[in-house]
């Protein structure tokens, strides 16, 4: 672990001359630890003198940051319009009951983290989840089960 945060001492030696660093420095912090938790945001606030709310409201507001881990598997729920219509809020709601794991959120045992995606562009084939790069459509809440 400790050379994950000489690795991050580096990136952030790398762009402090830099304009606009931050996002850089976050993308590489993610990459280097999987996730930006609070802890890493403090120390990137500290050696870049950036507050920390700053910080916090960049990650927030961009999708591709994340503050947790994400497990081996991402099980992706389209909730767009036809998933929507399709049914795709109750699968959502199947999988996070059987998980024990709300959207966004991983589990104990870092095997599958949650999320709820926009439309992915396959509408016909609405409700449409994802695991990985697999892609399963037309799911049927009894199918859950052996999908997962």
């Amino acid at each position: 672990m400790k050379e994950k945060y000489e690795q991050l001492d580096r990136l952030i030696h790398e762009h402090l001359n830099v304009k606009g660093p931050l996002m850089p420095v976050l993308q590489g912090a993610q990459d280097i630890f999987g996730a930006i938790p609070e802890e890493i945001q403090l120390i990137i606030s500290k050696k870049m003198n950036i507050p920390l709310a700053e910080i916090y409201g960049v990650i927030t507001f961009y999708s591709q940051f994340r503050q947790e881990q994400r497990g081996e598997n991402i099980i992706s729920v389209c909730m767009g319009t036809a998933c929507y219509v399709k049914g795709s809020q109750n699968i959502l709601d199947i999988v996070s009951k059987d998980l024990d794991i709300s959207v966004g959120q991983t589990t104990k045992d870092n095997m599958f983290t949650l999320e709820a995606t926009r439309c992915i562009g396959a509408c016909g084939l609405a409700p449409i989840i994802s695991i990985n790069d697999r892609v399963y459509a037309k799911v049927k809440e009894s199918e859950l089960t052996s999908i997962l």
